[in-house]
C-alpha cells in the first residue's frame, strides 16, 4: 500500500517572461556623469536629440541639446558623447568630448579651484575634476600644468598632476645639446632635491635646489642653462646665469640698491650671509665677487661702515 502523500505545487503568482528579464537587464544600466560613451539617438524634437539611456524607460533618455551638437544627428545614429550634470542635476550629453585619451598627458589649464580640488580644461563640455591627492603643489585658477586623464575608482574621468612615469615613457635622450646651451620647458614636479622640467623637445631636465635663485612652482615655464649632459641623455641645468654674466648682474643690482639708499650701504665682510641673501638673493661669495669687481672698476669706495658710490663713476 502506497501511503505517500501527494504534494500539490501552487502555481507562481506571476509568470516570468522574456520581456520581464530584458526589462530587468535594462533597469540595471546606469550611465554616470564625467564619462564618455556611445549612445543611440531614439528621438528628436525642437530642443535636440534624445539618447537611449538603456533603462527601457523613455523618461530616462538623455538629452543632447542642439547647442551641444558638433554635427547634425538623426534617429538611429550612434554618437560619441560626454555625459555631465546640468544646473538642475540632470544627466546631459555633449558631443564635445575630451581632446585627449585616458593615460595621455598634456599641458592643461586650471579653470576652477574649489574646497575639494580643481577642474582642468581637457576640451570637453565641462572641466574634469582633479582631487587634492592628485596635485603637485597647489595650482591656482589660470595656471597651466602637466596632467593626465584617467578613470577613478567610481568609473568617472579625472585628472592628475602625477605624471612622472608618463613623462619618462614619453621622453627621449637629448641630442646635440652641450653644456652652456639654453633649454625651455615646464616644471612638472618639485622635490626636496630640486625641480624636474619637461621640454618641447621631450627632454627631461633636472634643476637642483641650489641652482634655483628664485622660488618656482609646478607649472612654471622656465629657461635654464645646461650644466651637464648625462650618459642617459637627461640634462642637469641651472636657473642661474653663467658666472661672468652673474657677476655683472650682481654688481648692477648692488649699485642700484646703493643709489636707492643715499649712495651707500653698511654691508661689509662681516655681514651675515642670511642678510645678504634676503636683500640681494645671492650668496655671500657672489656678493664679495661683485663688490671686488665694483671696487676694481673704481665705481665704489670703502668707508668706515661699509661702501659708497664714487661720485661721477657712472
Amino acid at each position: 500500500m502506497n501511503n505517500k502523500k501527494k504534494v500539490k505545487i501552487k502555481p507562481a503568482d506571476k509568470k516570468i517572461t522574456d520581456a520581464d528579464t530584458k526589462s530587468a537587464e535594462h533597469s540595471e544600466v546606469q550611465y554616470k556623469p564625467m564619462t564618455v560613451v556611445n549612445l543611440k539617438v531614439v528621438r528628436t524634437n525642437e530642443f535636440g536629440a534624445f539618447l537611449n539611456a538603456g533603462t527601457g524607460n523613455s523618461s530616462d533618455d538623455i538629452l543632447l541639446h542642439k547647442t551641444q551638437q558638433t554635427a547634425e544627428v538623426k534617429v538611429g545614429d550612434t554618437v560619441n558623447v560626454f555625459l555631465y550634470l546640468d544646473p538642475k542635476k540632470r544627466l546631459t550629453a555633449s558631443m564635445r568630448v575630451p581632446k585627449m585619451r585616458e593615460g595621455q598627458i598634456a599641458r592643461l589649464k586650471v579653470i576652477n579651484v574649489t574646497n575639494d580640488g580643481a577642474f582642468l580644461d581637457v576640451g570637453a563640455e565641462r572641466g574634469i575634476f582633479m582631487p587634492f591627492a592628485e596635485m603637485r603643489g597647489r595650482p591656482k585658477t589660470g595656471d597651466i600644468v602637466w596632467a593626465k586623464l584617467y578613470t577613478d575608482k567610481s568609473g568617472r574621468l579625472a585628472t592628475s598632476m602625477k605624471v612622472s612615469d608618463e613623462i619618462r615613457r614619453a621622453s627621449k635622450p637629448a641630442e646635440n645639446v652641450q653644456r652652456g646651451d639654453r633649454v625651455i620647458g615646464a616644471i612638472y614636479n618639485i622635490t626636496d632635491a630640486g625641480a624636474f622640467v619637461f621640454t618641447e623637445e621631450r627632454y627631461i631636465v633636472f634643476i637642483a635646489k641650489k641652482e634655483m635663485p628664485r622660488e618656482v612652482k609646478v607649472g612654471d615655464v622656465v629657461e635654464a642653462r645646461v650644466t651637464f649632459v648625462r650618459e642617459d641623455g637627461r640634462l642637469d641645468a641651472s636657473l642661474r646665469y653663467a658666472k661672468e654674466t652673474a657677476l655683472q648682474n650682481d654688481a648692477e643690482n648692488i649699485l642700484k640698491f646703493m643709489r636707492e639708499n643715499g649712495g651707500q650701504m653698511s654691508f661689509a665682510d662681516n655681514t651675515a650671509p642670511e642678510k645678504i641673501q634676503a636683500v640681494f638673493h645671492i650668496s655671500k661669495a657672489a656678493f664679495k665677487r661683485a663688490i671686488g669687481h665694483l671696487f676694481k672698476e673704481k665705481r665704489i669706495e670703502k668707508v668706515n661702515d661699509g661702501w659708497k658710490v664714487v661720485t661721477g663713476s657712472d
